[in-house]
């Protein structure tokens, strides 16, 4: 539980970065950054791995850079869901999705396990 909290805190980090710095992507206040964040977790939870599974295939094609739309796709999903999110178009979502990432690698290199 302490790592999706740490996890959630670092998305939401990246997700007030990209709102602050990507044109076209918007946050109304603290407690909808916060209930995009954890809503992105668990969408990235569930909906995310069968996304990628059905666009494998597109996946190897582009060499892996069809998961910036599939991420795109996660924060759009998500700022559908929120009305205090909102992402207007693909580019803003593919950079929102490229900050968030860099925003949650950072987190994942934070609380990574040294027992491997």
């Amino acid at each position: 539980m302490a790592k999706f909290l740490v996890r959630a805190v670092f998305a939401a980090l990246g997700l007030w970065v990209a709102s602050a710095i990507v044109p076209g992507v918007h946050v109304s206040d603290t407690g909808s950054l916060i209930l995009a964040a954890v809503l992105l977790g668990v969408v990235n939870a569930f909906v995310r791995p069968v996304v990628f599974i059905l666009t494998l295939p597109l996946t190897v094609i582009t060499l892996g850079l069809f998961l910036l739309v599939v991420n795109a796709a996660m924060i759009g999903l998500v700022a559908m869901l929120l009305s205090g999110f909102t992402v207007n178009g693909l580019i803003p979502g593919v950079l929102a999705a490229i900050v968030t990432g860099i925003a949650s690698w950072i987190g994942g290199m934070a609380i990574r396990d040294d027992r491997r």
